[in-house]
């Protein structure tokens, strides 16, 4: 992670002018981090939502629920590829779906997805 210090120049990157390991925070930190596994599964979910269109489905679905028809128009695919980004999506845990008669429609499948998906809009939209 780059940082600068509060004085230094934009774009200069604080680095320490010299080298110790502080072995107390390291074995904290270590101690603390998630396992490889659980990174892992967080990092697919990150590749997840960098693709355009499925995070834009992700944010429609934060605001109502909707069909694949719809979904398909907002998003500006076909419904073939949105039934196919939507059974990416399923498979991750991101979504759920119902069925009303004929009809299933989508959802987030639970608050943390909607928390996710809002802090990256709320954070994006801060740059």
């Amino acid at each position: 992670m780059t940082t600068t210090a509060p004085d230094a120049k934009p774009n200069r990157v604080a680095d320490c002018e010299v080298h110790c390991v502080h072995p107390e925070a390291v074995a904290r930190v270590e101690a603390a981090l998630p396992d490889d596994a659980l990174i892992e599964r967080a990092t697919n979910l990150t590749k997840v939502v960098s693709d355009p269109t499925r995070l834009r489905i992700l944010s429609a679905l934060a605001l109502e629920d909707l069909c694949v028809c719809d979904l398909a128009v907002i998003a500006g695919i076909n419904e073939s590829t949105m039934s196919h980004q939507l059974r990416h999506l399923r498979a991750l845990g991101l979504v759920t779906f119902k069925k009303v008669g004929r009809i299933a429609y989508y959802r987030l499948a639970n608050d943390h997805v909607t928390r996710l998906i809002a802090d990256m809009l709320a954070h994006a939209k801060a740059m």
